[in-house]
C-alpha cells in the first residue's frame, strides 16, 4: 500500500507506505551502497540512487478503496532518492576532503533542479538521518531527498511566519535572526565568509544547531560558486564539531529548509537554512519527545542554549586542533 491520506484535524497529508515495512535488515558483512554489491557502480564519488522502498513514486498505484465523502485519499505521487556521500563505507562528512563535499553540494543542486522539473512536485526536502538511534539501518554515509506533491505543514508554518514578518517589518525574519545571534555572540559557534552555525535562542534540542546563509538567498541553487564551497566547509566543520563533542559519530537528523518549487514565489521573504535535530542530551542520555512535545507540539528544552553553545565551541576547537 502506498497512498496519501488527508488529516482533517491538521489540514495536512499523511504518507501511508506499508510496503516500507518490508525493508530488510542488512547483513553485517554486506552493504548495497558499497562497490561490488551489484546495486551501485564500481567507482563513484557521490551518487543519486532511486530509493528501493519509496514512500512517493512518479507512477504511484491507485489508492485503496477506503475514501469517503469525509476522508480523502490521493496517489502517493513524488520522488524518493538516496544520496550516497562516498563509496567508502566508513567515511563521514568530517573525514571527507573539502572538494569531495563540494561534489555533494553540487549533486544536491543538480537533483534540486531535476526534481523541480516535475510540475506536480511542490517541495524538495534534502535530509540525512544518521545513527541507529534515529532508525538508520544502513550505516554507509548517505542522505535522502523527498519530492513531495504538497508543502509539508512545518514548512508551511515557517513560510507563513516569514511572510507575515516581512509584510509587517519590511525585512526577512531569518536575516533578523542572524543579526540577533551575531550581536549576542554567545550562541554563535562557527562562522565563515558566507555561513553561520549557531544554537538558536529558541532551540528545542540541547545541541540543535542551525546552519544559515549570511546572504538572503532562499534555495541551494541560488548560491555562488564560493558560497557552495563555503557551505561544504561549514557542513564538514559542524558535523566534525558534533562528533568531537563526545568522541563518537554523533547521531542527528539534518533537515534542509528552502523555498518550495512550482508554487507561489516566496524568495523575497524566505531564507535558506539547515536545521539539526540531534537526539542526545549528553554522552549517553537520549532526549525523548514525550507527550507534551508529541501530543501538544509544546517543546521543552531542559538545557540552557548559552551553556550548550559553549560546550559546542570547545568541541569545535578540538575538531580544528585549536
Amino acid at each position: 500500500m502506498a497512498e496519501l491520506r488527508w488529516n482533517p484535524l491538521l489540514n495536512d497529508w499523511v504518507m501511508i507506505a506499508s510496503h516500507r515495512q518490508e525493508r530488510p535488515q542488512m547483513p553485517k558483512d554486506w552493504c548495497p551502497f558499497c562497490p561490488g554489491s551489484g546495486k551501485v557502480p564500481d567507482n563513484y564519488d557521490v551518487l543519486a540512487y532511486d530509493n528501493d522502498f519509496p514512500a512517493l513514486m512518479l507512477n504511484p498505484p491507485e489508492p485503496d478503496d477506503v475514501a469517503t465523502e469525509f476522508y480523502k485519499v490521493a496517489p502517493a505521487y513524488g520522488k524518493c532518492e538516496v544520496i550516497l556521500y562516498s563509496s567508502d563505507h566508513y567515511a563521514s562528512l568530517p573525514k571527507l576532503p573539502l572538494p569531495h563535499i563540494r561534489k555533494l553540494v553540487d549533486l544536491w543542486c543538480n537533483r534540486f533542479i531535476e526534481l523541480s522539473k516535475y510540475e506536480k512536485i511542490k517541495y524538495i526536502f534534502i535530509f540525512e538521518n544518521r545513527g541507529e538511534v534515529v532508525g538508520v539501518t544502513i550505516p554507509h554515509p548517505h542522505g535522502q531527498i523527498y519530492g513531495y506533491p504538497y508543502i509539508p505543514l512545518k514548512i508551511q508554518r515557517e513560510l507563513e511566519s516569514c511572510k507575515r514578518y516581512y509584510e509587517e517589518k519590511g525585512e526577512c525574519l531569518i536575516c533578523r535572526m542572524n543579526l540577533e545571534e551575531v550581536s549576542f555572540k554567545k550562541r554563535v559557534i562557527i562562522e565563515n565568509d558566507h555561513f553561520l552555525t549557531y544554537l538558536p535562542f529558541f532551540t528545542e534540542y540541547p545541541y540543535g544547531v542551525f546552519i544559515i546563509s549570511k546572504a538572503h538567498k532562499s534555495r541551494i541553487i541560488d548560491f555562488t560558486d564560493k558560497e557552495k564551497t563555503a557551505l561544504a566547509e561549514i557542513l564538514r566543520d559542524t558535523v566534525g564539531m558534533l562528533d568531537s563533542l563526545f568522541d563518537y559519530e554523533f547521531p542527528y537528523m539534518l533537515c534542509m529548509h528552502q523555498s518550495p518549487v512550482n508554487s507561489e514565489p516566496c524568495d523575497e521573504f524566505y531564507h535558506f537554512h539547515i536545521e539539526f535535530y540531534p537526539p542526545m542530551r549528553s554522552r549517553d542520555k537520549q532526549k525523548f519527545n514525550a507527550s507534551s512535545e508529541t501530543g501538544a507540539w509544546a517543546p521543552c528544552n531542559t538545557t540552557a542554549p548559552e551553556e550548550k553553545a559553549e560546550e559546542l565551541r570547545l568541541a569545535y576547537r578540538r575538531f580544528k586542533g585549536l
